[in-house]
């Protein structure tokens, strides 16, 4: 179902922060072309942006992302293959979006409410830290409609055991959000009016950082997370001497060592 929203994502900025509402709600907020186009563009857009410290994720009306738009995929069997050149570039096409945000130098946050299954998980699971409202489920269900979902399995088990991901993945199940907390999937579980408030307060926090050095620990995060202990140590040892020469470390610590208050950061 398509919405008459001219916008499927909106965008406002709150003094450092910016808050990303995905905004087909009649559609569950899926990740038809439409939103990945959107989603990819204003990811590029903040990832230029230097005015910007933390990103939040969040979804108009009762439910976070319900994953890919099955109207719009089922429409390209027409085509001559079968729709096998279309589905190829449309899941490349969403695996590029997910890794704009790992790349992303601002810190993402999903703020996840109703539910957030399949690519909505996998969604979940790419942003750096997520809230979960108390009503909030989780699935990775395509295994139901005979669709396994393989590429959200990417990012779930980067983020939760193997044994709950394959739980996940094979039993497509809609899990609470206490359970997924459990798991790792999310960082907190609050009520549902204090949702906003909780990863608004989350962001301000990261916001008040700086922002060099946010940048520099998310980037060294994610990419020695790939890497055997040795090489990874090896690799954080330079990239911690690196941060050292930064003038926001030198002022930071300088600083703490004479129990002064932090400094204002220059983002460099």
């Amino acid at each position: 179902m398509n919405d008459a929203s001219p916008s499927p994502l909106l965008r406002s900025d709150h003094d450092g922060v910016t808050v990303l509402t995905l905004n087909t709600p009649r559609s569950m907020n899926v990740l038809s072309e439409a939103m990945l186009a959107s989603l990819s563009q204003t990811l590029d857009e903040i990832a230029e942006d230097r005015s910007i410290k933390a990103v939040i994720l969040r979804s108009a009306g009762d439910h976070f992302c319900a994953g890919h738009n099955l109207k719009e995929m089922t429409a390209r069997r027409a085509d001559a293959d079968g729709g096998f050149a279309y589905f190829q570039e449309l899941f490349a096409r969403c695996s590029e979006m997910m890794l704009r945000i790992v790349r992303l130098p601002q810190p993402v946050i999903a703020e996840v409410k109703g539910i957030a299954t399949a690519a909505g998980c996998q969604l979940v699971a790419t942003c750096d830290l997520a809230v979960a409202d108390e009503g909030a489920t989780f699935a990775t269900s395509g295994v139901n409609i005979g669709l396994f979902c393989s590429t959200p399995m990417v990012a779930l088990s980067r983020n939760v055991p193997r044994k709950m991901a394959m739980e996940m993945l094979l039993l497509g199940e809609f899990l609470p959000a206490s359970r997924v907390a459990e798991m790792g999937l999310v960082n907190r579980v609050v009520a549902r009016d204090a949702l906003e408030a909780t990863s608004m307060k989350m962001a301000r926090t990261i916001a008040d950082k700086s922002a060099a050095a946010v940048k520099v620990g998310k980037r060294a995060f994610y990419e020695q997370a790939e890497m055997p202990l040795e090489e990874a140590y090896a690799f954080a040892g330079r990239v911690m001497a690196e941060n050292m020469m930064a003038r926001d470390a030198e002022a930071g610590i300088g600083a703490f060592t004479r129990k002064e208050p932090t400094p204002d950061w220059t983002d460099d």
